[in-house]
Parts: C-alpha cells; sequence; structure tokens
C-alpha cells in the first residue's frame, strides 16, 4: 500500500489536470491525523534539526503549488494542507513569505471559493509565533478596483482575475487591516445559500481563531488597539480601532467565530492602558496610551454581556443600570450555549475589572446584575468560579490608599495594589477561610 502512494506522487506535478486531481483525491485520506502512512509519506523526507534550517519536502512543495491549480485540484490541496499543518515540521515550510502572501491574498479576495479552507489553514499556522510575526508586518500588492482593493497575487485556477483588469496603479497596503475588513464582509455569507449571488464567497469564520493568535502578542494586540482608516479604500476615512469591528460577532450564529472574537477581546484586555478604550461608547473619544491619536470608544461591554444574558426581568432601580442593549430581552432571549465561549467571556471581564476604571464603570452599568443571574443559571464549575472572582472586584471595597493612575500600569502591577477579601458585599461565604470555590453569589 505505501509504495502503490508513493507512485501517486509523482502524479501531483502530472500536466494532465485530471491526473493530477485523481492523484491528490487518493492521497487526501491519508493527511488526516492518525492514518497509518501519514508520517512515512508526508513527513519522512523532511530534513532539519539543531541549528539546521528545515528542508522542505518535495510533496509539500508539490501541494503548495496545487493551492494555485483549478478549483476541484485546489480544493483538496488546501485540504491536505489543513490536516498536515498541524505538525511543527511544516510550520516554517508553510510560513515561507510567498506562500504565505498567496494565501493571504487568497482569503482577501471576494471571488476565492477556498477561502474557508485557506483562513482554516491561515488559523493553525497562526498557533506559531514565526507565522504571527510574518503577517504583523506583511504587506499586501493591491489595485483599486470598484470602490474595494483588488489583491494582486490572489490570481489563480479557482479565482481568476478581473475582466477587464483593473487599470489603477498598485501599491502595497498592510495585511491585517485588509483581513479584519474580510472577516467583517463575510459575516453575513451564510445566509445567502445560492454561491453565485454572493457578493465574497467564503464566510471566513476562522479569521477569528487568527486575530485570536495574533492578539497573544503585545505587538498584535496593538495593532487591534491602534486607530485605523475606517474604509480601507477611502483615504479621507474616519480612524475606527480595529477591535470596534470585531467585537459585534460575540453572538453570531458560528461558535468558532463567536470563541474566537470572545478570544480576541479577552487578549486585548492584558493591555491595562487600553480599558477605558475598550469599554468606552462609541460616541466618546479616546486614546490609548502612549498614542496621541483619539478615536470613538469600541463599546465592547455590550457584547460581553449579551451572551451571558437570559430573559429575566429586573426590579425597576437595577433595570435603568444596564445598557440599552441589555434592558429588556425578549422572553426567548438564549445564553451563550458553548461552555468555552463563555468562560472567555468571563475571564475578559476578569481582566477589564483589573482596573479602577473598569470597576467603576462596570458598577454603574449593572454587570453585577447580569452576571448574578448568569451564575444562577450556569452548570460549569470553571465559569462559577471565575464569576465569583469577577463579584469580587465588582463588591468589594476600594482601597483607602491613594491609586496611580490606572492607564499607567499594567493588569499584574493593579492586581499587586488590589486585592479584595472573599467576604466581599454581594458574596457570601459559609466559612470566611473557605476556599473560593465556596463562593455563592446572591442578590442583596
Amino acid at each position: 500500500m505505501e509504495g502503490q502512494l508513493r507512485e501517486l506522487v509523482s502524479f501531483l506535478r502530472d500536466r494532465n489536470p485530471q491526473a493530477r486531481g485523481v492523484a491528490l483525491e487518493n492521497l487526501l485520506p491519508h493527511t488526516v491525523p492518525g492514518a497509518a502512512w501519514r508520517n512515512s509519506i508526508f513527513f519522512q523526507s523532511l530534513g532539519g534539526g539543531g541549528l539546521q534550517k528545515a528542508k522542505e519536502s518535495d510533496i509539500i512543495r508539490d501541494l503548495k503549488l496545487l493551492c494555485r491549480d483549478q478549483l476541484s485540484v485546489a480544493h483538496d490541496s488546501f485540504r491536505a494542507l489543513v490536516n498536515l499543518s498541524d505538525s511543527p515540521l511544516l510550520i516554517t515550510s508553510l510560513s515561507d513569505p510567498t506562500f504565505l502572501n498567496f494565501i493571504v491574498s487568497y482569503i482577501i479576495n471576494p471571488a476565492s471559493i477556498c477561502a474557508d479552507l485557506a483562513s482554516m489553514l491561515l488559523s493553525n499556522l497562526t498557533a506559531s509565533s514565526p507565522a504571527c510575526s510574518a503577517l504583523l508586518t506583511m504587506k499586501i500588492a493591491v489595485i483599486p478596483h470598484n470602490g474595494s482593493l483588488w489583491p494582486v497575487n490572489s490570481r489563480c485556477g479557482s479565482c481568476a482575475a478581473p475582466v477587464p483588469y483593473p487599470p489603477g496603479e498598485e501599491k502595497e497596503v498592510p495585511a491585517l487591516p485588509l483581513l479584519v475588513e474580510a472577516f467583517v464582509q463575510g459575516a453575513t455569507m451564510g445566509n445567502i445559500t445560492e454561491l453565485s449571488k454572493r457578493p465574497r464567497k467564503a464566510e471566513l469564520n476562522f479569521l477569528a481563531s487568527v486575530f485570536a493568535n495574533m492578539s497573544v502578542s503585545p505587538t498584535g494586540r496593538d495593532f487591534f488597539l491602534s486607530p485605523q482608516p475606517f474604509e480601507l479604500a477611502d483615504e479621507n476615512s474616519d480612524l475606527r480601532y480595529p477591535l470596534s469591528k470585531i467585537v459585534p460577532f460575540t453572538e453570531h450564529k458560528d461558535v468558532i467565530r463567536r470563541r474566537g472574537t470572545a478570544s480576541t477581546i479577552k487578549n486585548c484586555s492584558f493591555n491595562a492602558r487600553a480599558h477605558k478604550a475598550i469599554l468606552s461608547p462609541e460616541a466618546d473619544q479616546v486614546r490609548v496610551r502612549p498614542s496621541k491619536t483619539a478615536a470613538p470608544g469600541i463599546d465592547a461591554l455590550p457584547y460581553l454581556l449579551l451572551p451571558l444574558a437570559g430573559p429575566e426581568e429586573f426590579e425597576l432601580e437595577h433595570q435603568e443600570k444596564l445598557l440599552p442593549e441589555l434592558q429588556f430581552l425578549p422572553p426567548d432571549k438564549k445564553r451563550e450555549p458553548d461552555t468555552s465561549a463563555r468562560l472567555i467571556l468571563v475571564e475578559a471581564l476578569l481582566l477589564l475589572c483589573h482596573t479602577r476604571w473598569g470597576r467603576d464603570y462596570f458598577r454603574a452599568h449593572g454587570v453585577y446584575e447580569i452576571i448574578r443571574e448568569a451564575h444562577l443559571k450556569d452548570t460549569s464549575d470553571a465559569v462559577h468560579e471565575t464569576m465569583e472572582r469577577l463579584v469580587q472586584l465588582i463588591k468589594g471595597e476600594e482601597p483607602k490608599i491613594a491609586l496611580a493612575d490606572d492607564e499607567d500600569q499594567d493588569i499584574e502591577a493593579d492586581l499587586e495594589v488590589y486585592n479584595p477579601t472573599k467576604t466581599a458585599t454581594g458574596v457570601k461565604t459559609e466559612n470566611v477561610d473557605s476556599d473560593d470555590d465556596d463562593l455563592i453569589i446572591e442578590e442583596i
């Protein structure tokens, strides 16, 4: 069997597209993790180790080239690389600048039919730092076309160039803002069932995981928290924080998009200087130090709380504290069903509560009331524990000493300054010395 599979590899370079397609179709099942011949066929010829640079095998080089082939071949090639990209042995090869630039350009192009698979591949690659570093500095060659920017390097068998070819002058622009714009446009594509009627062929939900991976590093967070033109094709467009384009998707129908969005918000919340910008409404102009450029607030709080909120009715004095988006929710309002997503949302709230400004903002906008009801309905121990830690910060007494401006501190420094007791107002314990797991949120 192994010998027969090896014979198929040579057909990946055949001039006949049907031969390439049949060979790849038969090799594809053996790319999945756990397949019997996976390592011997796809990984055996990989070199490198120690200080020696890893060598690219012929079959991986062929698969990368076949991503530019006609639709059926490109589709199977992307699938094969998605399956294989779980191995760190391939990260260097798949993150080379030329191929990575093609993947990003292909995702950005609205006509790319396999862009969802390409975004899955990019998600796997950005789980490692080399691909993240390359993406942070990458620039894409584009040409203005029909009010948008057409990526030049996206041309391939499954994504032809526009006819007639755009007459504009080619220029290079940063890749990440283009990916964010494509991510926003793809959000509604799932509602259009007929592919030919979609202005963008892919939904690009896995880009949420890419953004979550990128925001793990301080440099990645700086991108999402630095004002950028809202409309990339318009040079006079207003400045907005890129994170503000992403936060509305915490209630999207796709769990991958919801979870990745929540993770991106959580990662950005590690920057304590950005808490005011993350929570402030759009009507407020806020800057993130040390930048001197202000932009409309990101207004993330309603999008963090809505997935945790249910149909409960509150007393009038509590109802008036809530943000407008959280008032008078319909009786069929459902909470986030995915436990991982709920935990990430509460962890993001917990991080945002580690600055004095954030705690005061939470108290003024009914965060405790929403979390109290969510705590009663949730069945996850991990979510319970995190909610109880959040309530400790919201309902605990503030320190008597004068604090420095929260925007000049980081999360770790603020944690050292403020550590409320377990018996704070709004939290009841059976024993003062009991663990956090014994805390119960109750209405006061």
